[in-house]
């Protein structure tokens, strides 16, 4: 079977994630009691069994701000440790003066290849997650994102289409940083029209040749393993940004609460079925690959 790579590999502690711990936060992947716990990295490796994964990413988890090195730090020690991951995309805050000390701390790690700031932001307050829609353009952020090439690390863009844009704008002043687009452009409206926008979006971004797709978090806002949406989100986003430039990733836990990890893969190995050999080993291993230096 042809290997995977997991690009969004996540693991949990309650001591960190003060959300997990206290009242219900309304979340925009629905409820979340099933996975409101630790997520140790036996559970990990236990549920990707069979699914063919041999390396996997750690995407930034959302720990309290000021603890952004913390995490990489119990990344770095799990990986030692365990074996996985294999990579480590971190946070910073790039809306300050001057990211580089945040930066310089998170060099300290060596399995550190990106960085993460969510700039997501959407009229419907359960889909907000930046403070203002339009951070992209915000030159300070620009700037900070820019530095990212002088540690030869990625960004990981998280916009809604709405945002796509200014998005593109912001990757275009950044020509030696590569951006990892989250959870394929995050189609959350599947009405023809919404769909159309997000196609067009995709294009804009896909115009840019430093962006590469992820192709993840597919359940996000049906909070269901559709493997028909699956394949509709795919076959778009391979046709706007070929497979050379799409990646997997499985967004695990928060899928997890409505499918397994076999399930999953297996959802994405039908949505690929037609592709060449070629076209599935860029998507479940060579992108990934290149892209995060694993």
């Amino acid at each position: 079977m042809t290997e995977i790579v997991d690009g969004h590999h996540h693991i949990w502690r309650q001591v960190d994630l003060p959300w997990l711990t206290g009242p219900m936060q309304p979340r925009i992947f629905g409820p979340y009691e099933p996975i409101r716990r630790d997520y140790p990295i036996q559970e990990y490796l236990d549920d990707l069994k069979g699914s063919g994964v041999t390396r996997s990413v750690y995407v930034q988890t959302n720990w309290a701000n000021d603890r952004f090195e913390d995490e990489a730090a119990w990344v770095q020690q799990t990986a030692d440790e365990h074996g996985w991951p294999h990579a480590i995309v971190g946070y910073a805050n790039f809306a300050v003066d001057d990211v580089r000390p945040q930066l310089d701390r998170l060099k300290r790690y060596s399995l550190v290849r990106g960085v993460r700031m969510q700039l997501h932001w959407h009229e419907n307050p359960l889909y907000r997650f930046a403070a203002t829609p339009d951070l992209c353009i915000d030159p300070m952020v620009r700037r900070n994102v820019a530095r990212l090439a002088d540690y030869g690390w990625s960004f990981d863009l998280q916009v809604f289409t709405p945002q796509m844009p200014d998005a593109a704008q912001l990757v275009e002043s950044c020509p030696k940083v590569t951006f990892i687009l989250q959870h394929a452009g995050m189609l959350e409206d599947p009405r023809p029209a919404g769909r159309a926008a997000w196609r067009a979006g995709m294009a804009r971004l896909a115009a840019c040749p430093n962006v590469v797709s992820k192709l993840s978090g597919l359940g996000t806002f049906v909070h269901r393993n559709d493997p028909a949406h699956i394949a509709a989100v795919v076959a778009d986003t391979v046709a706007i940004f070929g497979a050379e430039r799409c990646l997997f990733g499985s967004n695990f836990p928060i899928e997890k609460l409505w499918t397994s990890y076999r399930e999953l893969v297996d959802a994405f190995h039908a949505a690929t079925a037609t592709l060449s050999a070629a076209q599935r080993d860029a998507i479940f291993k060579d992108t990934a690959t290149r892209v995060y230096r694993l």
